[in-house]
C-alpha cells in the first residue's frame, strides 16, 4: 500500500469513527434535551424521577467512555462522570449540596488524574506563555473565591461552606490547568465550559447576584457541553494514541 492509499485508508477510518462517536452521543443529546424541555427555566422540584432525569446526560456519557475506552477509565474521565451524575442527584435536594459539591470535587480529581496520564502527554513542552496562563487561571480561580467570601460568610452552615467552597475552587482550577497542559482541545473547552458553568451558578447559589433570566439554563447548557467536551476528549485521545502505536509498530 502506497503512501497516498494509506492516507485515504487514514482518513475513511477516522470518518468511520467520527460517524461512530456521532452516533453514541446521540442518546445523550436526546437525555440533554428533554431535561432542558422540562427544567429550562428552573430547577426540577426535588424527587427521585428529577434527580434521575437530570443525571442520565452524565451517565450516558459515562457509558459511551466505558464502551469506547474500557474499565480503565473508570479511574479517569469514566469515574469522574460517574460522581458527577452522584452530585447531580445531590443538587437536587438543596439540603444535600454541600454533598453534591463534595462529589463534583472528587470528579475534579479524577478528571485531573485522567489528564496526567501518558496519554495525555503534550507533544509540546510548556512554554513560557503557558506558565504565564496557568497563572492566570489559577489567579483568576482566586480572585473569584475573594470575591465571593463575604456571601460565604453569610450562607447556612458557612463554617463548613467556606473552605469546602475553597478547596472546590482549587480543585477545578487545577483540573482546567492540567487541561491547557495537555494541549488536547476538547478537554480545554470542556474545563473551560466548566468553569463557566460553575461560576454563573455560584453567583446565583451564594446571592452574590440577583438571578439571572435563563441562569438555570445558561449553567445546565454549559455543564452538559462541559462533560460532553471532556467524555469526547477522552475518546479521542486513546484514538490518537493508537493510531500513534500502529504507527511505531508499522
Amino acid at each position: 500500500m502506497d503512501i497516498l492509499e494509506t492516507h485515504a485508508y487514514d482518513r475513511r477510518q477516522r470518518q468511520n469513527m467520527s460517524c461512530a462517536l456521532f452516533l453514541s452521543l446521540v442518546p445523550f443529546f436526546l437525555a440533554s434535551a428533554a431535561f432542558l424541555f422540562l427544567w429550562a427555566h428552573d430547577s426540577p422540584p426535588p424527587s427521585v424521577i428529577a434527580a434521575g432525569v437530570k443525571a442520565a446526560p452524565v451517565l450516558l456519557l459515562a457509558a459511551m467512555v466505558l464502551g469506547w475506552n474500557g474499565w480503565k477509565s473508570l479511574g479517569g474521565v469514566a469515574g469522574g462522570l460517574l460522581l458527577s451524575a452522584v452530585g447531580d442527584c445531590c443538587l437536587v435536594w438543596p439540603e444535600l449540596f454541600i454533598h453534591g459539591m463534595g462529589a463534583f470535587a472528587a470528579a475534579h480529581l479524577l478528571f485531573s488524574l485522567a489528564f496526567l496520564t501518558a496519554r495525555y502527554l503534550p507533544r509540546r513542552p510548556s512554554s513560557s506563555h503557558s506558565v504565564l496562563l496557568y497563572l492566570l487561571v489559577f489567579g483568576l480561580g482566586a480572585a473569584f473565591y475573594v470575591y465571593i467570601y463575604p456571601f460565604l460568610q453569610k450562607a447556612p452552615d458557612s463554617a463548613l461552606l467556606t473552605p469546602g467552597v475553597g478547596v472546590y475552587v482549587g480543585l477545578i482550577t487545577l483540573m482546567a490547568n492540567l487541561a491547557i497542559r495537555t494541549g488536547q482541545v476538547a478537554a480545554i473547552l470542556g474545563s473551560v465550559s466548566f468553569l463557566v458553568s460553575d461560576s454563573v451558578l455560584a453567583l446565583q447559589v451564594f446571592k452574590v447576584i440577583a438571578s439571572i433570566k435563563h441562569g438555570h439554563a445558561a449553567v445546565m447548557v454549559t455543564y452538559y457541553l462541559a462533560q460532553m467536551l471532556i467524555a469526547v476528549g477522552d475518546v479521542l485521545v486513546v484514538e490518537d494514541q493508537d493510531d500513534f502505536s500502529k504507527w511505531k509498530r508499522s
